[in-house]
């Protein structure tokens, strides 16, 4: 089994097991016609490579749990939900293209890279909510904690809005999930 399989299953066996939501299967049966299981993280930053997102998600989830989950007072099917599918917008938003490079001989060879191509520019967390409520529904905790896991990188934040500050204040688990998605992107995952 690749490596990339044995990751899909992890992600396959996790949600399974912990969340039960009516319309959770439904979501399971939409994903896999989509790329999201050998899609990029992103285009260089970070996890750029196939199977990348799922990479990701995986480690969000992890690390999500292993610092910020307390099984006496948190809902672990919560914090799967917004850990695994927190950048389902990136399903169907990379492409693959070819730009000329040179190898390690000093020769000019065609490498493959991605590029952004984004059929629904709805926005980054918003988006991720929309999709998963096509099929589930989000508590409201979990929506804003999907929607602003950017943090300070989210668009409208540096447009000057403040709604941010207003929704870690209100609901921890956006705080957490900002965080662990930081750690996951900066100290778990290769930046290439």
């Amino acid at each position: 089994m690749s490596d990339l399989n044995q990751l899909k299953q992890t992600f396959l066996d996790t949600f399974n097991k912990n969340v039960h939501r009516r319309g959770a299967d439904k979501l399971l049966e939409w994903l896999e016609t989509t790329d999201f299981f050998t899609a990029p993280a992103s285009t260089r930053f970070h996890a750029a490579h196939p199977g990348g997102l799922l990479e990701h998600s995986l480690n969000v989830y992890q690390v999500l749990i292993a610092k910020h989950y307390d099984p006496q007072t948190d809902d672990l099917e919560s914090f799967t939900l917004v850990s695994l599918l927190h950048d389902l917008c990136k399903a169907g938003f990379y492409t693959q293209s070819f730009r000329n490079a040179k190898n390690a001989a000093g020769e000019w060879e065609k490498v493959p890279y991605y590029t952004v191509d984004d059929q629904f520019p709805y926005g980054h967390g918003e988006k991720s909510v929309y999709l998963i409520e096509r099929f589930l529904r989000l508590k409201t905790e979990e929506a804003v904690a999907v929607r602003w896991h950017m943090g300070g990188f989210d668009d409208s934040v540096r447009g000057g809005s403040f709604a941010l500050a207003n929704a870690y204040e209100k609901y921890p688990l956006a705080v957490k999930l900002h965080l662990s998605d930081l750690e996951a992107t900066y100290l778990c995952e290769t930046r290439t």
